[in-house]
């Protein structure tokens, strides 16, 4: 839920500071999304900017098209767990009851998605885009080969949509 973007925004501000020593700024921000917390506290400082105006750049949360809750779900209330007990939040969900494949990136596993960033979207301040699994694996290879670190599979599904948007694979 909300409370944990909060301190998740560390990496976030901590990006946006370092980037701001060198003298620049994104061109777009790209992080996975499961429940939420990942992409927003990556993405909230930049929210920031564009609600206030000063910069625009893309802020894009990647979901699997295994647990689409943002590009599928609905925006309505729903419980936070599956049993019925966490508080009822406005969301995009795919249902509480909702059970992903058995085999797929654990983090990215939820049925809902923060409220809060539930309510970025719907106002168009964050976008939202799918990811396939095997894509996703095969981009986390690649990254892997060519720069040296093994990644999440979570992070693989940011991975793939950054390869596809340096590659003008991606929508722009």
């Amino acid at each position: 839920m909300n409370h944990v973007i909060l301190h998740q925004t560390v990496i976030g501000l901590e990006t946006k500071k370092l980037l701001e020593k060198i003298g620049d700024y994104p061109d777009i921000v790209i992080a996975c999304v499961g429940g939420g917390s990942n992409a927003g506290g990556m993405m909230m400082p930049f929210v920031q900017d564009k609600i206030k105006g000063k910069k625009g750049s893309p802020l894009i949360c990647v979901e699997p098209t295994g647990s689409p809750s943002i590009t599928k779900g609905l925006l309505a209330f729903d419980y936070g767990d599956v049993a019925g007990m966490a508080p009822i939040a406005f969301m995009y969900t795919l249902g509480h009851d909702f059970v992903p494949a058995p085999i797929h990136a654990g983090g990215l596993r939820y049925h809902g998605m923060s409220p809060l960033i539930s309510h970025l979207v719907k106002l168009g301040y964050l976008e939202a885009t799918p990811s396939r699994k095997l894509a996703t694996f095969e981009a986390g290879i690649k990254f892997a080969r060519t720069e040296g670190y093994i990644s999440a599979p979570e992070t693989d599904h940011a991975i793939k949509v950054t390869i596809d948007e340096a590659s003008s694979v991606g929508r722009r």
